[in-house]
């Protein structure tokens, strides 16, 4: 038996166990199972991996991405660049390997949706999911904010503090704050959506549902937008391959 999973809190919306059990269904992988680990604490992780036999990797979700770096024994160059976790391989010496699959996922998703004059963008959030836009950004010579409700530093700035101006010069707006997951579906950025316009590009990390309110105010007022389905389907498959490798 290979056993696989998904650690995160409160994660029964979760795509990913329907995702890996569809998958190991079609490729007649009888022997291969996939399944939620939600647990309360971070601190409860070890236990876990000791009582689960046969666990050959895991996938990483809210809110475990950075707090889970500490618990593994070997973490990927370009996931501790970023500092965040989301793919587990747990190797033959049976020690636990970190990766991050957000970035690919990401990537691949944003770039073909970027028109000349996306030069800039806000990230709202400051959690794991941040660390590996942010790091897409840099990549691909994209300036960026972060929106915080409780900006830190110079790179931060409030919610409040998000004006016309602001909107103006940052036409990507990327949600990686969990507000509008089902099921709290009427939730949403506290943004003045009335500033955007056909220009700008709102890309929205949750996909369930696959229409937020976020994505909808933009989509109101011209913008392309885009849910984050395709990157979770992206990065589930990136992280296959790392636990095929």
């Amino acid at each position: 038996m290979f056993r696989f999973g998904l650690l995160g809190k409160d994660i029964s919306y979760s795509f990913s166990q329907q995702y890996f059990s569809t998958k190991f269904e079609s490729l007649q992988l009888e022997n291969y199972e996939y399944k939620n680990f939600d647990i309360a604490t971070i601190e409860s992780f070890a236990g876990l991996v000791s009582k689960t036999d046969e666990l050959a990797g895991m996938n990483v979700t809210i809110p475990y991405k950075e707090v889970i770096l500490p618990y593994l024994d070997e973490i990927d160059e370009e996931a501790l660049k970023i500092g965040a976790v989301n793919t587990i391989k747990i190797l033959e010496n049976g020690k636990l390997k970190g990766y991050n699959t957000d970035v690919y996922g990401f990537e691949e998703s944003l770039l073909p949706l970027l028109k000349k004059h996306h030069k800039k963008a806000l990230i709202l959030g400051t959690g794991g999911a941040s660390k590996a836009v942010k790091y897409v950004l840099e990549k691909n010579n994209i300036g960026f904010l972060f929106v915080s409700r409780f900006p830190e530093n110079e790179n931060e700035i409030s919610y409040e503090n998000v004006s016309k101006s602001i909107l103006d010069e940052h036409a990507v707006l990327v949600n990686c704050t969990p507000l509008g997951t089902y099921p709290e579906v009427e939730a949403y950025p506290n943004l003045p959506y009335i500033y955007l316009n056909d220009k700008h590009l709102l890309f929205d990390l949750i996909y369930n549902p696959s229409r937020t309110v976020f994505l909808k105010k933009g989509m109101e007022k011209g913008a392309i937008v885009a849910n984050g389905l395709k990157m979770l389907e992206l990065q589930a498959e990136k992280s296959w391959e790392i636990w095929n490798q």
